[in-house]
Parts: structure tokens; C-alpha cells; sequence
């Protein structure tokens, strides 16, 4: 005899959740109902008493919170990516709330849905940390992009000495002293200078505040990803705020394809195109090793020589492979525990 079991699909809003329940037998009951977890929990608990429940639903702005009550219950919850989710033509032509939650019970019962990582409440909130530094950083960025502009639209141009990328305290100082033949045009540079500081206090407090808590929560695989040469500080905050613990993935190439480092690849009969890198990535990740990659090469002669190997590809392509090996030099080191240094042969560093 079967077992009895049940098969929930919640198509989650802000205010109100869509919700189908099936059996293993039938379809129960399909209606709306306020987006509050416990209200689901005790109607299947009058109606279903010890079933087996299974429910899903898709990652949206609500976050992980349904998925943490549920699983309180004892639920087996899945959070889907919605790019993931088979569909039908018709689902697709006639999509409601409705007909999304019955597509989701049905396809959690037949065993078609993946769920994604659901990082802990502490990882998730220390990436919520890291992204908002980097948030700051864009704004820094557009900020000082303004007032380059705003001082070329006026006809003022640098002084030599600052002819560069870098903005330092005496290109500051020389921008605060510029006269003006009108107050109105001190005052709007001024404004974006007064932003643009404030903006970097809160930068600088916040890398101040992730340092410290790394080391205070996460010290052995920040030290760990530390001896990696090209790996300093922000790499090894992004990595262990946005991945997570590393030590999940069995294997390597499962972490390289959630990164992102794997190329596209479309294929049919005899005709194979590769696209490029993947558009399924953790962006701020991969653009953030590729950075280290470019650091890596000129500090470490190991990659250095790997780079020389893929003389006259274009640079760029040649950039990713680095990438790539610097992120199993990660993995590797995460696994095994055992910093860089001591293994500086990239065979024995680099298994597989």
C-alpha cells in the first residue's frame, strides 16, 4: 500500500500566497490565503494529521522566512529558482497565481523540482553586509564620476598630478578650493563633495565592521583563503559571505558551475557552439575573482607561467582560466584545511 503523503505548492506575495495541496492520490484543494506560514501549518494539521509534507516555492523578495517556518513544522521545503520550473505553452499563455501554484504541487510530486542552497540566517545576513559595501562602492563610483563631469562641462580641467584613476585627499582639496564666478555652481559642487564623504565614512565603517566579524565568527577559512596569493581581504569576505561554506560541494566542478565559471554551450546533431562564460552565475563572485585572477598572475610565478602557456589567446579568455584555477586553489584549501603554502606544488594542490 502507498504510503499517504502530501504535496504543497505556494506561489508567494508580499500580502497573500496562492496554495495547492495534493495528495499522493488527488488534488485537495487549491485557494488564497494570507501570507502567514502558521495559518498554512495548522490547516494541514486539522486536515492531514501525520501526513508526510513536501511544499515549494519560488525565491522572491520574501526571503528565506517561509522556508525556515515551514521546516520548523518538520515540512521538507524546497526554494526554487524560477527559471528552473518546468512549463507547459499553456502555463506560459495563460499564466495566473492559480495555475503557477498547481504547477508547482504537480511538478514537486512527479519529482522534477531542485531546490537551491538556503544559506543560515548568519551567512545570509553577513552577505546582506558585504553586498551593501559594495552597494557604497557604486555609489562612491558614480559620485566621482559626476563631479569629473560636471567639471568638464564647465571648462575646468586637472592638473597633471591627477590626470589618473586614483582620488586622493589633494584632488579633494584642489576641487573644494576651485572659485567660482556664481555661488549656485560652488554650492552644487560642494553638495556632491559633502555626499561623496559621507558616503566613504559608511564605506570604511562597514570594512571595518566585516573584518572584524569574519575574524571574530570565521577566522580559520578567512587565514585559509588568506595564503592564496592574489586573495586578500575583500576576496576572502566576498567569498565566505556570498558562497558560503565551500566544503558543500562534493566536488569541484559543482562549485565552479555555481560560480558561473563554465562556458555556455549549445549543441544539436554534428553543430556544437560554445557562448561564452554562463549567464547563470553569482555575478559579484566571478567578476570579483576575475579581479584577484589579474593580481594572481602578477604575484604568483605559478600562474604566472599557467598565463604564459595560453600565449597569443586574447587576454581575456586567458584571464578566466586563471580565475578558474584560483577558485580550486579555494576549494582545495577550504577541504583540506591546509593552507597555500605548504602546498606549493600545484599537482599536489590542485587534485583532479
Amino acid at each position: 500500500m502507498q504510503t499517504p503523503q502530501l504535496f504543497i505548492g505556494i506561489d508567494v506575495h508580499k500580502k497573500s500566497w496562492s496554495v495547492s495541496i495534493r495528495t499522493d492520490l488527488f488534488e485537495h484543494k487549491t485557494f488564497n490565503m494570507p501570507s502567514e506560514p502558521d495559518k498554512l501549518i495548522t490547516y494541514v494539521n486539522q486536515h492531514f494529521k501525520d501526513y508526510p509534507v513536501e511544499c515549494c516555492y519560488e525565491a522572491s523578495c520574501c526571503g528565506f522566512i517561509p522556508y525556515r517556518k515551514l521546516a520548523q513544522a518538520g515540512w521538507k521545503v524546497k526554494v526554487l529558482n524560477p527559471s528552473d520550473i518546468p512549463q507547459s505553452a499553456k502555463n506560459k499563455d495563460q499564466k495566473n497565481d492559480k495555475m503557477d501554484c498547481r504547477n508547482l504541487a504537480k511538478q514537486l510530486q512527479s519529482g522534477h523540482l531542485t531546490g537551491i542552497h538556503v544559506p543560515d540566517e548568519q551567512r545570509e545576513q553577513l552577505r546582506s553586509l558585504f553586498r551593501q559595501k559594495n552597494n557604497l562602492t557604486k555609489v562612491m563610483r558614480k559620485l566621482k564620476s559626476q563631479i569629473k563631469a560636471e567639471l568638464l562641462y564647465y571648462g575646468i580641467k586637472f592638473p597633471s598630478q591627477f590626470e589618473n584613476a586614483n582620488w586622493t585627499k589633494e584632488m579633494t582639496t584642489w576641487i573644494q578650493d576651485l572659485e567660482w564666478k556664481y555661488i549656485t555652481g560652488h554650492t552644487s559642487l560642494q553638495s556632491k563633495l559633502r555626499h561623496l564623504a559621507f558616503v566613504r565614512q559608511e564605506w570604511l565603517t562597514i570594512n571595518k565592521d566585516l573584518r572584524q566579524y569574519v575574524t571574530a565568527c570565521f577566522n580559520d577559512d578567512y587565514q585559509l583563503l588568506m595564503t592564496i596569493p592574489g586573495v586578500g581581504p575583500v576576496i576572502a569576505i566576498g567569498i565566505l559571505s556570498e558562497l558560503g561554506d565551500i566544503r558543500r560541494f562534493s566536488k569541484f566542478d559543482q562549485l565552479s558551475s555555481y560560480v558561473g565559471l563554465i562556458p555556455s554551450v549549445y549543441s544539436t546533431g554534428e553543430t556544437v557552439q560554445i557562448r561564452g562564460l554562463t549567464y547563470r552565475t553569482k555575478s559579484l563572485v566571478r567578476s570579483y575573482l576575475i579581479e584577484s585572477a589579474w593580481v594572481s598572475v602578477r604575484r604568483d610565478p605559478t600562474m604566472q607561467a599557467y598565463y604564459r602557456t595560453h600565449t597569443g589567446k586574447q587576454p581575456n579568455k586567458i584571464i578566466i582560466k586563471v580565475a578558474h584555477k584560483l577558485l580550486r586553489r579555494m576549494w582545495h584549501v577550504i577541504k583540506t584545511e591546509d593552507g597555500y603554502k605548504t602546498c606549493l606544488n600545484d599537482s599536489a594542490a590542485e587534485p583532479g
